[in-house]
């Protein structure tokens, strides 16, 4: 993990859709909480890839993904929130047509 770059592993939740568990992959599950680990479900290991912090991530920056792994031991990928279009549709005015 020192350096500019970090061996990471990603477990994906079998609990869950679209939550990740990213790790070093030297270290694997051991500083992962028990009670978080319990709530994800048996982790189902998905890739190995290497971070930098330059790295294309689809939901979070590779440079906070290594941060988090650094100084928690890992870092959770919550799914996105489903729902979120409907939210806007509510936000916005409709023109009532009778």
């Amino acid at each position: 993990m020192r350096g500019d770059k970090l061996l990471c592993e990603v477990f994906k939740s079998p609990r869950h859709d679209e939550m990740y568990l990213y790790v070093d992959k030297r270290d694997g599950l051991s500083r992962v909480p028990e009670a978080l680990v319990e709530r994800f479900g048996k982790p189902r290991s998905t890739m190995t890839l290497i971070l930098t912090p330059e790295r294309k991530m689809g939901r979070a920056s590779a440079d906070a993904v290594m941060a988090a792994i650094r100084d928690k031991g890992f870092y959770l990928q919550m799914p996105p929130a489903k729902d979120e279009y409907l939210l806007d549709l509510y936000k916005t005015p409709t023109e009532a047509r009778y």
